[in-house]
């Protein structure tokens, strides 16, 4: 299988400083995130997990810049988040940060290849077929390069959204419950494949609700009303499942 590379440093991939981000305003107002300080260390996957409602996916928007946060900073290794223009962290998606949805979001009208070839278009690029076939070939997907969407199954799809996200050789790889919409089979092909990438020094963050999902990353942060409120290592499934319940309890 090719490997993907990524830099390693002392830096932490992504870190939070006193982050904060709210919704509506008066009596309805909703703080998603409430001053949440949190760090992902470079080459390392860490699973964010928490009772519905807990900021899970508001963080992860936050952390990737998808989001603005109302206070605090964010901080893309030594890139200040909270202080780029729309402009530069349009362009910091397009180069430094990937990101995987749980519904693929992959271009019904184009093939595999097109797909994962679209992010390095957009960028101004124009990717060579070796380029992409490579990067294809990374999660198994060489011989359905030319295959649409609708000819591929769930799984398959998710590989070339991943395919996708990782083309350009972001430093962080963020994902919204990407095996959320997996049978357990390809759920565990998924979760392979980024463990391999992982191994070979790639950052991913990584919202989940399966604690099996989770059991498969380095760390799993706890959020419980939009704060981180444990941290568990190298935990089995059972452990995370229990931690969780008792957060829902």
């Amino acid at each position: 299988m090719t490997t993907f590379s990524a830099p390693r440093t002392a830096l932490a991939a992504v870190a939070l400083h006193g982050v904060r981000r709210t919704y509506g305003a008066g009596a309805s107002a909703v703080r998603a995130v409430d001053d949440v300080s949190v760090e992902f260390p470079r080459g390392t996957w860490t699973a964010v997990m928490g009772p519905s409602g807990s900021g899970k996916s508001t963080l992860l928007h936050c952390a990737a810049g998808l989001e603005r946060v109302d206070a605090g900073r964010v901080l893309l290794g030594d890139t200040d988040l909270t202080t780029a223009s729309d402009d530069q962290l349009t362009q910091l998606r397009r180069s430094r940060i990937g990101f995987v949805f749980q519904s693929f979001n992959l271009v019904g009208s184009l093939t595999a290849q097109q797909n994962v070839a679209l992010p390095l278009r957009l960028a101004g690029s124009s990717p060579s077929r070796s380029e992409v076939r490579a990067v294809l070939a990374a999660v198994g997907m060489a011989d359905r390069a030319r295959h649409r969407p609708r000819e591929l199954s769930g799984g398959q799809q998710q590989r070339v959204a991943i395919a996708r996200a990782m083309v350009t050789r972001p430093e962080v790889l963020f994902a919204d419950e990407p095996t959320g919409a997996l049978d357990s089979g390809s759920a565990r092909t998924v979760l392979a494949l980024m463990r391999s990438m992982v191994e070979a020094g790639q950052t991913i963050v990584m919202v989940t609700h399966d604690p099996a999902a989770a059991a498969s990353a380095d760390a799993t942060v706890f959020l419980r009303d939009g704060r981180v409120v444990d941290r568990l290592i190298g935990a089995t499934t059972r452990d995370v499942a229990d931690r969780l319940v008792a957060l829902e309890g």
